[in-house]
């Protein structure tokens, strides 16, 4: 088999907690099949790694990080994780899909993600859902594990205590984050020597890898955003309309604004993106590390919202996959933040998405470019 560019895409939490009659995912089948009629090859979801290696068998109430965004519920909602999440990863096998491990470390009223005290804490969580996934014959279909999202930002890891503690969102290149990631690395590896492992990232400079090597991992994976770069710009000219977890006024901010500011200087616009993506292509020759992106490439927040297109997004992604498909770095791509059956203006292009894919399963990539460990989990049937 030929190593090429697999198409991934981000189904987070949503896979488990929107299932709700309508949500996208209350038919498991159905997303599946229309996911592979897109093109999609795997999908990176969330383990619950801090919850099941609490209590496998408990029914688990959680709390909604947001009501603004589609991802996950908006409201308080209950999940059984196991069996859920073997038997989805089998629905994923039947499919041909491969699937990514991550977390986004969603919160219960205990808050058992505060229990979280150490790296070794850390790796135990996951190597409690590893070893499960072992015993049930599905560790097989594992493409990676992303330790933990967007580390070490405070809604994603609120357990981890920077130093110095105001380091901020993106900040993971301080010493103190670089020993937990290496240590929590260590003591997975150890006992599961063949799974592929990173962090995942997102920050807005490049000024961190150049300063910090991440020789322990297998693959960076970073989120990239044209409405990010430069300091936020596009947001700033918006009006700050990003982060609106419990308000819906950054949505009306972005009806009002967004593609009238995209649209009188739309090759501004996509130039910031592309020297983005070949500033990433240039650090991941730097670091001898291949890319991962699940979460991109034009704007971070969006939705079927009245006065909200999809067309001038759909347009940034298509430049984002094309330029960082040339750069031939990308192991893995997503098309958009938004490739997943509750985002339906996006799902119901089947021909984008197609056309986006094909041309990532096309894109053959260096053996070189990916250590053994990672190299045959990319080859995987």
């Amino acid at each position: 088999m030929t190593l090429h560019t697999i198409p991934i895409t981000m189904w987070d939490f949503s896979w488990i907690e929107r299932q709700w009659s309508g949500a996208g995912f209350e038919d498991w089948d159905l997303a599946l099949r229309e996911l592979t009629e897109r093109g999609y090859e795997a999908v990176r979801i969330d383990a619950f790694p801090h919850l099941i290696a609490e209590d496998p068998e408990r029914v688990w109430t959680l709390l909604p990080v947001w009501y603004s965004n589609d991802w996950g519920s908006p409201y308080i909602n209950q999940v059984k994780l196991c069996p859920a999440l073997v038997k989805f990863i089998r629905k994923c096998r039947e499919y041909g899909v491969k699937v990514g491990l991550s977390s986004w470390y969603r919160e219960d009223p205990d808050n058992i993600r505060m229990k979280i005290k150490s790296p070794e804490k850390m790796a135990q969580n996951w190597i409690a859902v590893l070893k499960l996934l072992k015993r049930e014959g599905v560790l097989d279909q594992i493409l990676y594990l992303d330790l933990c999202n967007e580390w070490p930002g405070n809604l994603w890891a609120p357990f981890f205590e920077n130093d110095p503690p105001d380091a901020g969102w993106s900040a993971w290149n301080t010493k103190a984050s670089m020993d937990y990631m290496r240590r929590a690395v260590e003591c997975i590896r150890e006992q599961f020597p063949e799974i592929p492992l990173c962090f995942s990232m997102d920050n807005i400079t490049m000024d961190h890898y150049k300063q910090n090597h991440l020789d322990f991992f297998d693959l960076i994976e970073h989120h990239i955003w044209m409405a990010k770069l430069n300091n936020n710009e596009f947001y700033n000219c918006v009006g700050n309309a990003k982060n609106g977890r419990f308000s819906e006024e950054p949505y009306h901010l972005l009806a009002k604004h967004a593609y009238h500011v995209y649209s009188e200087r739309p090759d501004y616009w996509k130039a910031l993106l592309k020297q983005g993506i070949r500033d990433l292509a240039q650090v991941s020759a730097e670091q001898g590390l291949p890319l991962a992106t699940t979460e991109c490439w034009g704007i971070v927040d969006y939705k079927d919202y009245p006065m909200l297109r999809w067309d001038w997004v759909q347009e940034l992604c298509k430049l984002g996959v094309e330029t960082a498909l040339q750069t031939g770095r990308w192991v893995m791509a997503a098309t958009s933040n938004f490739a997943a059956p509750q985002f339906v203006g996006m799902w119901r292009d089947v021909e984008w998405h197609r056309s986006l894919t094909g041309q990532m399963k096309q894109t053959a990539l260096d053996e070189h470019l990916v250590n053994d460990r990672l190299k045959k989990r990319l080859l995987l049937p």
